[in-house]
């Protein structure tokens, strides 16, 4: 199932909050690596904003910070839930096309 994902793309407000993966999410999985990876290397979160949710902290403090959240919550709930469900859908596609 190959997924093709912008290196770089906008942001809505908030991340979906979906019990499935969205289209938004796959648009987003790469957005969602670089927030846990600047997570883990504990980057500053109005840095990571600039640069990868393409928000002005300095000029939205709070409206950033709740997108910056919602996103970084998503790309949590991705590794505990979300590849589960991309795994799931693959194998349902894999069957599918056997028979």
């Amino acid at each position: 199932m190959p997924v093709h994902s912008d290196l770089n793309p906008d942001v809505d407000d908030l991340a979906p909050i979906a019990p499935e993966i969205t289209a938004y999410d796959e648009r987003h999985f790469v957005t969602y690596l670089r927030l846990l990876d600047a997570e883990a290397d504990g980057a500053d979160w109005r840095e990571v904003t600039r640069i990868v949710l393409h928000r002005d902290p300095a000029n939205e403090t709070d409206h950033t910070r709740i997108c910056w959240e919602s996103h970084l919550a998503r790309a949590r709930w991705m590794t505990k839930i979300g590849y589960r469900k991309i795994l799931e859908q693959a194998a349902v596609k894999v069957r599918s096309t056997r028979n």
